[in-house]
């Protein structure tokens, strides 16, 4: 019982669960399984790049450029569709893909190669990217009409009784689970983040293990910026706007440690859906925007607080196994 107590996720999926059962009290429709699953395919996009920036921060790093990553995909999406708009939308995704990867890579390489702080990194590469977006738009919007029907279809598209783009967020919660529990890959994140001079002395290279970690949370912003643009039917140059800092939330509200080391992909998952729950419920029972931001606000102080206190006391217990493997 004392385990279960302890357990981010179990506290969460608890958080969640009071949640749903208050808003009820005031709109009973709310917890209709249609509206649920509306709330879950709404935060999809969250889901996403949480995923994404779950993996950076476990290293010990930070990205804020995810917001202007999907910005600046989503646009170059966009754009293309307009041009070519016959072009499969097999194709369109490779490029979503391959672009976020490309972002990703840049900040990878500049935290890696020029020892350059992350935090430092990303700020700049997120201005670089919206002002990209800017460059190659000319400020204009893509909206929905130039769009092809095909483009803006597919994540909207039913199957099984949930939209692709719920779908798409499932199949990366499920990857993202095996990669960080089953493979080398995901135990390297694990041991950058939880003690990266020990890590060196096991043969794992911090510096690559962080860059492959920028990569792939570009990778899932890339593919978060089409679904986003053609799930919406518009781009700009100030989408996601602010988005990055409802993704760092959702990590540090699911358990993920800002000091590296310490998290699941459970809790960034449910970290994602509390903000997402909030978020739609809210207005529903006509509460103030303003309120919203002090509860999400509040949750944020709370579990950072919660995983300074869990931190200090797993640190311990680290350096004292490194003394005795001495």
């Amino acid at each position: 019982m004392n385990a279960l107590l302890k357990s981010r996720e179990s506290i969460l999926v608890g958080a969640i669960l009071a949640l749903l059962v208050l808003i009820a009290t005031r709109f009973a429709g709310f917890v209709a399984p249609a509206n649920l699953a509306a709330v879950f395919n709404d935060t999809s996009p969250l889901i996403i790049l949480a995923l994404g920036q779950m993996v950076v921060i476990l290293t010990r790093c930070i990205d804020l450029s995810v917001a202007a990553n999907l910005a600046l995909t989503g646009m170059v999406c966009a754009m293309l569709n307009v041009a070519y708009p016959d072009l499969p939308i097999i194709v369109i995704l490779m490029l979503a893909l391959a672009l976020g990867a490309i972002m990703g890579t840049v900040n990878g390489l500049l935290v890696w190669k020029l020892d350059i702080p992350p935090i430092v990194v990303t700020l700049g590469t997120m201005t670089i990217y919206r002002g990209i977006i800017f460059l190659i738009s000319d400020g204009k919007w893509v909206n929905a009409h130039e769009m092809s029907p095909a483009f803006t279809a597919f994540p909207r598209a039913a199957l099984l009784g949930l939209p692709v783009l719920s779908w798409v967020a499932i199949a990366v919660i499920i990857v993202m689970a095996v990669v960080m529990a089953r493979t080398t890959l995901g135990r390297s994140f694990y041991a950058v983040g939880g003690n990266p001079h020990a890590a060196v002395y096991t043969g794992i290279n911090v510096g690559k293990a962080q860059f492959r970690a920028f990569v792939i949370s570009g990778t899932l912003a890339g593919l978060a910026g089409y679904l986003w643009v053609a799930r919406y039917a518009v781009a700009y140059v100030d989408i996601a706007g602010g988005f990055e800092l409802d993704v760092v939330a959702a990590c540090v509200i699911g358990g993920i440690s800002i000091a590296g080391g310490i998290g699941t992909v459970g809790g960034a998952v449910l970290g994602a859906l509390f903000l997402g729950v909030i978020k739609n419920a809210l207005p529903v029972v006509d509460i103030s925007p303003f309120w919203q931001l002090a509860i999400s606000g509040a949750a944020i102080i709370i579990a950072v607080v919660f995983n300074a206190r869990a931190d200090h006391s797993k640190g311990r217990v680290i350096l004292k196994s490194a003394e005795h493997a001495q």
